[in-house]
């Protein structure tokens, strides 16, 4: 059996999640789901990234240690994956005792082959970022250098550091990066290996002295120091699958892995990631997936800027968790950002949702069961809906492939925009015999609630049951392949906001 391996970054439990979080995680959800109805094997993993200077600072602001600070964040952030339907296979934690056991043995492995080094080390620290920038990488304002992300003072820090040797991989990734595919969309890989190009792939400081940062786990050759937070939450994406510790597990999933990120983390994920695996002697993923930001007053969103958009407002504003997740799906773009507008997400939902889908399937439904007390049989098939369903579920499996989730959507509601107007042409409400139109009608529902299961599953599983089929792989779909539809009930799936 085809394996798929999909991540999410693994997030920050310093505050709520909010929609910018959400963005990704439906994102590698629908991509889950898609997979597992064309019948991979799926591995889901997400979770939390639990050490650092952050969240000691966060931890010590609230008056807790950082342990008890995470384990009451976390069960937060399981709430709102289950308020979206997120399914998982894991969630997992960077204090998990598997992956910090896994931390260390990699350190231990990278340090015995000559790549983990001691130095001293002193820059500009962005206590958010976990990173240190470089001149030309911060903004300088009123004399004070900011970072370029979150807008906040850099932290002067001169220290003893344990260095990575990334220069000595600078050729291999450069070729990997320009040469590989692996980057998606390509302009990301392009950005990076530019940078490579600029800049060279400088030596990065990976540990952090115990006296400033004690929140980590502890390197295992030098006990006052703990690892660099990035380089540990990295490595969750081997843990999760079972590197060192259960091979079969490990060559069965890895070679599948695709991890889908926000284009602010590229760096990590594509230069310093693949330089990690390099090091380790293990093939780098199989796709980087990157995405633009959903922006709010044309900034990324944080708490630092104060734009943020509640995950529990979207959810309370369209009444269920398949509205939202369809709305952050319709609005999906790899490569530009989107900004928030509430306008547009209510033009969208009103007239996608509760008009046309919600609509079709009520109509189809009260009509049915009024008209044929809810018995539907194959009927002579409408040509022209018949070859609009055909060449949808056709370019759907292609669009999805090519990681094209809003266009694909936008061919669904073609389908029921034309079996809308259909339904008004051919009146079964006032026919003699309503039987082929209502049919027609009906399979055009079916087909497009099939190709809509990955993003809204909890309304196409209402959908299929209340009128009489069920959810099949996308591969088999065909038109006209219902022998009868036994229609129970006609349901209101989306009320207009």
């Amino acid at each position: 059996m085809k394996t798929f391996y999909v991540t999410t970054p693994i997030y920050y439990p310093n505050d709520v999640p909010h929609i910018g979080h959400a963005y990704t995680t439906v994102l590698a959800d629908v991509l889950a789901r898609w997979h597992k109805i064309n019948g991979y094997d799926v591995f889901f993993l997400t979770g939390t990234d639990e050490h650092g200077l952050k969240l000691q600072r966060s931890a010590e602001k609230a008056g807790k240690t950082p342990k008890e600070f995470v384990d009451e964040m976390v069960p937060i952030f399981k709430k709102y994956w289950g308020l979206l339907d997120i399914q998982y296979d894991r969630f997992i934690r960077t204090t998990d005792p598997d992956h910090e056991e896994l931390v260390g043995r990699v350190f231990e492995r990278l340090h015995e082959k000559g790549y983990v080094y001691k130095g001293k080390y002193s820059g500009w620290y962005c206590v958010s970022c976990e990173k240190f920038y470089s001149e030309g990488e911060y903004v300088e304002k009123d004399g004070q250098k900011l970072c370029p992300i979150h807008n906040k003072p850099l932290e002067w820090v001169e220290e003893e550091t344990y260095f990575l040797k990334l220069s000595a991989m600078q050729d291999e990734i450069l070729h990997l990066i320009e040469e590989g595919n692996i980057i998606k969309p390509e302009s990301y890989a392009r950005e990076v290996a530019n940078r490579i190009k600029k800049e060279g792939l400088r030596d990065l400081s990976v540990a952090r002295p115990k006296s400033r940062v004690y929140w980590g786990v502890e390197l295992p050759f030098d006990k006052d120091f703990v690892a660099y937070v990035w380089i540990d939450a990295l490595l969750n994406y081997l843990t999760g699958v079972g590197y060192l510790r259960d091979n079969s597990r490990f060559e069965k999933y890895w070679p599948s892995a695709h991890h889908i990120i926000g284009k602010d983390i590229l760096w990590f994920h594509s230069a310093i990631w693949f330089s990690v695996l390099r090091m380790l002697g293990v093939a780098p993923p199989k796709m980087l997936v990157v995405h633009a930001y959903i922006v709010n007053r044309g900034l990324k969103m944080g708490k630092s800027t104060g734009n943020v958009v509640m995950i529990d407002d979207l959810l309370e504003r369209y009444g269920s968790s398949d509205a939202v997740r369809y709305l952050l799906m319709r609005l999906l773009n790899l490569e530009k950002d989107v900004e928030f507008d509430q306008n547009l997400l209510d033009s969208i939902y009103n007239g996608e949702l509760a008009d046309t889908y919600g609509n079709l399937v009520r109509r189809a439904g009260v009509l049915a069961l009024r008209r044929l007390n809810g018995e539907v049989v194959k009927a002579g098939l409408d040509e022209s809906l018949g070859s609009l369903a055909t060449g949808v579920i056709s370019r759907t499996q292609q669009l999805m492939g090519e990681l094209k989730i809003a266009e694909s959507l936008s061919l669904s509601f073609d389908l029921l925009r034309e079996a809308n107007a259909y339904l008004n042409r051919t009146q079964p409400w006032s026919s003699e015999d309503p039987n082929k139109p209502l049919y027609n009608v009906l399979e055009a529902i079916r087909i497009s609630t099939n190709l809509l299961y990955p993003v809204m599953p909890k309304t196409s599983e209402i959908v299929s049951r209340s009128l009489g089929f069920e959810i099949i792989p996308p591969p088999n779909l065909a038109y006209g392949q219902t022998q009868l539809f036994k229609v129970k009930d006609a349901p209101i799936l989306f009320k207009k906001v």
